[in-house]
Parts: C-alpha cells; structure tokens; sequence
C-alpha cells in the first residue's frame, strides 16, 4: 500500500521569532490561550461528567453507525475523552483509523493515518506525548475514510474551528473528498465533540479553514450548514 503523508505548516508558536504574526495569527493565539484555559478549569469529573454525555450522543448519530472506516483520534491534554468513540467503534467492528505524525528536523512535520484494532496494544505516546498508531500499523490514504471526529480548541454554532495550529486537518479533511462518483463529490461529515466552554461566538478564519457538520457539547448539538 503506497504510504500517503500530508505535509502540514508549522505551528505558530513554533515560528521563528524573526518571523512576525499576523494580526489573524495573533488574534487565534489569544482565543486559544483564553478557551484552553477555560477548558483546564474543568475539574476531572466534571471532564468525565461531560465526555461520556458527547460520547453518547455521537454514538448514536445515523452517520456514524453507517460509517465502515472512521477517523477519530486519542485526546490531549484536557480534552474530552474521545477514546470512549474510539472503544465503541472496534466493538462495533468498524475499521479504526487515528493519526500519528511525523517530524523532520526542522519545523515540517507530516501526518500519515493508521488503522489499530486496541487502542492499549496499537498505539504509544508520539509528538506531545498523544498516543498515535504504532508505526507498523497499516495505513490508509483519506480517500478511505467515510466518517472523521475532528478535534479543536474552539468552536462557533455556524461551525467556525480553531485548532493547535498545526494546520494538520485543514489541509487532510479536503483531500477525504476529492474522490469523485460520476462527478459529484463524496460527502464525508466532519463532526466535532467539545465542552460547551469551548463554544464561542465568533472566530478569525482563513481561506483553507474547513468548517464542521454539525457539532455536540455535554448541554446541546449544533448543526451546522456547510456551503
């Protein structure tokens, strides 16, 4: 199988220090760094309160249970627990795909994807300490995936996301639809999980940013109209 690798940009805070921000840059850091903190405000059980309520919602979406291959990812930090997405997917047989990446030297990075049947046994800690794929793990091209949990610092009701800055999904979610059936493109829903303080009312976006479907928090689901 023809090893698929997504080059991504480099983080902004990685960026040079001769290399100036620009005011959207600046503006995201500062969302970030309020909503992280918001988010690190949660007390443990409060975050396992909240993850199993998104578990369940997400669980039961006609979309998901369709789905045969789907991309989801292990949680960082202090983000809700989407292992508990990962575990009913393998008992439910699907194909489990999660990402790992891939540092050079220098501040590229790449991202490849890779199927694991146990989430104990397939995965170790990677880049920031995230559990990724072992790299003997099979992998699969975007085009595979029918189905991706996508994570996020922040999020609006119109489907608006602010990622870690790594630019890793807003370049990957694109090329999951560039398969095409007799001209039409495949419709891959992209669906977030959050906690309801990740939610805010607007963000500074950018061309290449890629919105969500629809969006569920422990308190409400929004649904999201993608153009």
């Amino acid at each position: 199988m023809r090893l698929l690798l997504i080059e991504t940009f480099a983080m902004p805070d990685s960026l040079p220090f001769s290399a100036p921000l620009s005011e959207t840059q600046r503006a995201k850091q500062e969302i970030r760094r309020r909503v992280l903190a918001l988010r690190d405000g949660l007390s443990a059980d409060e975050r396992a309160a909240h993850s199993q309520r998104i578990a369940q919602r997400i669980m039961v979406l006609p979309s998901f249970l369709a789905a045969r291959t789907v991309l989801l990812f292990h949680p960082f930090g202090s983000e809700w627990e989407a292992t508990l997405l990962v575990q009913e997917a393998l008992q439910n047989g699907k194909t489990v795909v999660l990402p790992r990446v891939l540092s050079n030297q220098g501040t590229s990075r790449r991202m490849v994807l890779q199927t694991i049947e146990d989430i104990a046994r397939d995965t170790a800690p990677g880049m920031r300490g995230i559990f990724e794929p072992l790299p003997e793990r099979p992998v699969v091209s975007p085009g595979a995936i029918d189905w991706v949990l996508v994570p996020g610092v922040a999020f609006t009701p119109r489907g608006d996301r602010l990622g870690y800055g790594g630019g890793f999904y807003d370049q990957l979610l694109p090329q999951m639809t560039a398969r095409v059936l007799r001209h039409v493109p495949r419709h891959v829903p992209h669906i977030a999980g959050a906690f309801d303080v990740q939610i805010v009312d607007a963000l500074p976006t950018d061309p290449h940013d890629c919105p969500m479907d629809a969006i569920y928090t422990e308190r409400r689901v929004l649904h999201c109209a993608r153009e």
